[in-house]
């Protein structure tokens, strides 16, 4: 699946074709090591500087080891000759919206910039201030649970209504259910991915990915056409949490890739929070071993706020405020209510169920309606082919094609 027709909302400058070559050129030189490319950027200036430099040069200023990469014929990457590739990233980076950030582009996340070795280069889609947006990550398991994918969702969208951008990996359970709620919120979410730019893994988020790249923004370091790696996404997880002023982990078992990301993100000197759990719940385990280790335990998104220093957001300007970051919304539930006509206690509930299974319980407390008029609500849905009722008295939304 490939991110060739996702929609995108604004025209970026591209890189010339000879300072492109170059920087391709530096940034998969095989053996140049980040810290060596920025001490040589450093000393001579730009990267063709750098490639103009003699190898006495070059060695005395990093090492023999970097004068050798820096000077070697450039290679194949992902299997595409060097220049057939060059041509590929010129015509991905014409496309509105997407663009190739370089340490010296003005729109390289700043976060990214307090690493000891932030990525040469980046492939970015879509809304690009996100990137220079405070921002807190939201990890955890692929397997979560209902109350995980709940709990994810909630905070997300109650740390993005208060300006701050959610980042997650777009990973199956707690990152999509986080990059939802966060888009739900004023502010927006930001994917990184462990693929290429243009690719989508995995497939059944390709909806998703098309409001991300539309509302939020998807960022990658892998090249164009890269698949999907195992080895790729503990390095997607360290640019997670370099982008990040904290991360959040929300259900994590004890051999889980988010724990990677909390290590990394500790590290980097990062805040890593974790939701708690039951004693007897396999995905607590993870988290109550963070906890145990220095992490700090939070209940609610506004625990995570205050550590910030934002205030908190009242439910009337939370809405506020989504209504002026988006005077339309192209949100998943939104643009589902224009399907057919339904009553407003109808509307009410389907916005108030998100991407994620919800009791009565949690619709009564989110949209107010009493007994009647909720179950009611639920009922026209249920027959419209809008939400199924699932085991356990949790309903879910339906998607329609």
């Amino acid at each position: 699946m490939t991110t060739a027709d996702l929609p995108t909302v604004e025209a970026a400058p591209t890189l010339d074709a000879e300072e492109l070559r170059a920087w391709l050129r530096l940034a998969h030189a095989k053996g140049l090591r980040p810290l060596a490319l920025r001490a040589l950027l450093g000393a001579f200036g730009g990267p063709l500087e750098v490639l103009s430099e003699s190898f006495a040069s070059l060695a005395e200023t990093a090492d023999a080891r970097a004068a050798e990469a820096v000077l070697a014929p450039p290679q194949d990457i992902e299997g595409v000759p060097f220049d057939d590739y060059i041509e590929a990233v010129l015509a991905w980076a014409a496309e509105p919206g997407n663009r190739v950030l370089t340490l010296a582009d003005t729109a390289y996340p700043q976060a990214l910039l307090t690493m000891p070795d932030p990525p040469p280069l980046l492939y970015a889609k879509g809304q690009l201030d996100l990137l220079q947006t405070r921002a807190v990550a939201i990890v955890g398991s692929r397997h979560a649970t209902p109350q995980g994918l709940e709990d994810a969702r909630r905070f997300a969208r109650a740390l993005s209504d208060a300006g701050l951008a959610v980042v997650s990996g777009l990973a199956l359970g707690i990152d999509a259910s986080a990059h939802r709620g966060a888009l739900e919120g004023g502010t927006g979410t930001v994917s990184v991915i462990g693929t290429g730019a243009d690719l989508v893994y995995p497939a059944a988020h390709h909806t998703l990915a098309h409001e991300i790249a539309r509302e939020g923004a998807i960022l990658s370091e892998w090249p164009l056409g890269t698949p999907a790696r195992s080895a790729n996404f503990p390095q997607r997880n360290r640019l997670i949490a370099g982008m990040s002023s904290g991360v959040l982990i929300v259900e994590a078992a004890m051999r889980s890739g988010s724990l990677i990301t909390a290590r990394l993100a500790n590290e980097m000197g990062r805040d890593v929070f974790a939701l708690p759990g039951s004693i007897h719940a396999a995905l607590s385990q993870g988290c109550h071993r963070l906890i145990k280790e220095g992490a700090k335990l939070v209940e609610t998104p506004e625990e995570i706020l205050e550590e910030f220093g934002f205030p908190p957001v009242s439910a009337g300007a939370a809405a506020a405020k989504r209504t002026k970051a988006r005077p339309v919304s192209a949100s998943w539930a939104s643009a589902r209510l224009a399907d057919g006509a339904i009553s407003g206690d109808a509307a009410r509930v389907l916005g108030a169920l998100g991407h994620a299974p919800a009791t009565l319980e949690i619709l009564a407390m989110r949209t107010d309606l009493d007994g009647a008029a909720l179950q009611g609500a639920l009922l026209q849905l249920e027959l419209s082919g809008r939400v199924a009722a699932l085991a356990g008295g949790r309903y879910t939304a339906v998607e329609r094609s």
